[in-house]
């Protein structure tokens, strides 16, 4: 297993490990399938009414698609697959409300699931970026959820400037993006307490309200959707070429 999902009944709070951190908690399809899974089932578990989101380790939150992964496509251009699309809580109708806990990295396919939490507390370490046009990657779905939680110049040039680039925890503060910016080693318990105060509300209140906040965005987010497909397969240089780009990629960064 590489997700732990640990409930405490008596505080009504759920915590979700991403749990792969010699990988850096990147997720490969089976963590894909497995946070499906968990999204879906806590749906019907009512002894939880609120949900904290990390990852297992000091390094990294989460660093998007694992790339070792090998996803399956269509022999089609109508027919791709974007294999974190359906990945994050809200993508699998739960309207419980989803507290991240962010340490270390996070980057790419990782806001997949930041772009659907309801809040962010973050370490000190946090550091967020988008490498996708460093590897002559379109940043299409990441990118359009970041855009809906930062300001829009914020989320174009961490899109834009790729891996040179990371923004801090800080930073993150200061522009939105995160909440709250805990003592080194505080995210998760200050994430925690958080749910514990949702979860000792009146559950259709809470579930209301944070079914209230998506809406407010999802139809700007399905149009935007829609485009994503045609953006990426026009856009992204061959499997290949990205490779030898990850490959080539320099390993220092400015932090912001």
């Amino acid at each position: 297993m590489s997700l732990t999902v640990t409930a405490d009944k008596d505080t009504g709070v759920a915590v979700v490990t991403l749990d792969r951190p010699e990988r850096l908690n990147a997720i490969d399809l089976a963590m894909r399938d497995e946070l499906i899974a968990a999204w879906r089932e806590l749906r019907f578990d009512d002894a939880v009414r609120a949900v904290v989101l990390t990852g297992a380790g000091e390094r990294a939150f989460c660093t998007g698609l694992d790339r070792e992964a090998l996803v399956p496509q269509p022999n089609s251009p109508y027919m791709q697959d974007d294999p974190l699309l359906r990945v994050g809580p809200k993508s699998n109708d739960l309207w419980k409300p989803v507290v991240a806990a962010v340490t270390g990295m996070a980057c790419g396919g990782a806001f997949y699931l930041l772009g659907e939490a309801d809040f962010l507390v973050a370490d000190p370490t946090a550091a967020f970026f988008d490498p996708h046009t460093t590897y002559g990657m379109v940043s299409a779905y990441e990118s359009m959820l970041m855009a809906l939680r930062m300001p829009y110049g914020e989320a174009a040039r961490m899109a834009l400037m790729g891996s040179a680039e990371r923004l801090s925890a800080r930073r993150a503060y200061e522009i939105g993006l995160v909440s709250e910016v805990t003592e080194p080693g505080r995210a998760l318990a200050a994430a925690v307490d958080c749910a514990g105060v949702l979860a000792g509300y009146p559950a259709e209140g809470v579930e209301g309200t944070v079914r209230a906040l998506w809406a407010a965005k999802e139809a700007a987010l399905d149009r935007a959707f829609a485009q994503a497909p045609h953006l990426i397969a026009l856009g992204n240089l061959p499997d290949e070429r990205q490779e030898e780009l990850f490959r080539a990629r320099r390993r220092d960064h400015r932090l912001r």
